[in-house]
This record gives C-alpha cells, structure tokens and sequence, in this order.
C-alpha cells in the first residue's frame, strides 16, 4: 500500500495501531516554515479540529500547549530536525473529525495569507491547510 507522494513530502511516522502506511505527511514549503517556527517558539505541534472557518484548519501550537485526550487521534509523528539533531512534531486530529475523514491521505502545506486563531505561523503571513488525497484501500475505522 504505498501512496504516490511527490519525493519532497515528509512522510510521517505512522502511529495508528494495525495500520502500515503513513496517514500525513509535510510538504517542502511546510517543513521549511516549521523548521523556521520551531527556532522561535520551541517544540511544535500540531491539531486538526472540525468545525467551521479557521476551526478546520491544522493548526500550529508549542508542544503541549493544546490539550489532546480520549478525543483525540495521534495520526502521526515527525522528526524536522536536521543533523542528528531531533526534533518531534506530534499531528493529532479530533476523533470526530478522523471519522470524516479516515479515507483520505493528508498533506499539511502553506500559503500565503493570514488565517485566524491561535497557530504560530500566523504573524509570518501565511497558513497552514491540509491537501486530501483519497486512499485507493480499505481503513479501518477508530
């Protein structure tokens, strides 16, 4: 089962017990912006909510700083780093809105613009948002 990704996407570790393929994965353009963010704010992750507007956005927050629980998924986990150096960015999706989305594979990438909310990127003037690709295979459900 292997997703054609262009070569410059970071795939993401998967973290779905039973599953063998990654689920997210970070475009150049984001991981570039990432590597810029986490010099500023530290440790870095990532959540996808539902809801409406910005609320559907991934959205960038310091690691640990949104509270993830029972209603959550850990859809995978990145290293950014570069030499040796590691640097874990968890991505995490509401439960609710996985279920929506459970058969689609997920690329974070940026733009410019400015979202709303709290996300870190957002005074660089750009956004985070996610490209979906429909999985060709049968996923299990959580």
């Amino acid at each position: 089962m292997t997703l054609n990704q262009p070569q410059e996407n970071l795939a993401a570790t998967v973290t779905l017990p039973g599953e063998d393929f990654s689920r997210v994965a970070l475009t150049a353009a984001s991981l570039e912006l990432l590597k810029k963010l986490w010099e500023q704010h530290g440790p870095l992750m990532f959540h996808q909510s539902g809801g409406c507007c910005d609320g559907s956005a991934p959205m960038c927050y310091p690691a640990g700083e949104f509270i993830t629980g029972d209603s959550d998924v850990l859809l995978g986990l990145f290293d950014i780093g570069d030499d040796g150096r590691s640097q874990p960015l968890e991505f995490w999706m509401s439960r609710e809105q996985f279920n929506y989305w459970s058969h689609t594979h997920l690329a974070v990438d940026v733009v410019e613009g400015r979202g709303s909310g709290f996300s870190v990127e957002s005074p660089e003037g750009k956004r985070f948002l996610i490209r979906s690709t429909l999985m060709d295979w049968d996923v299990p459900k959580l």
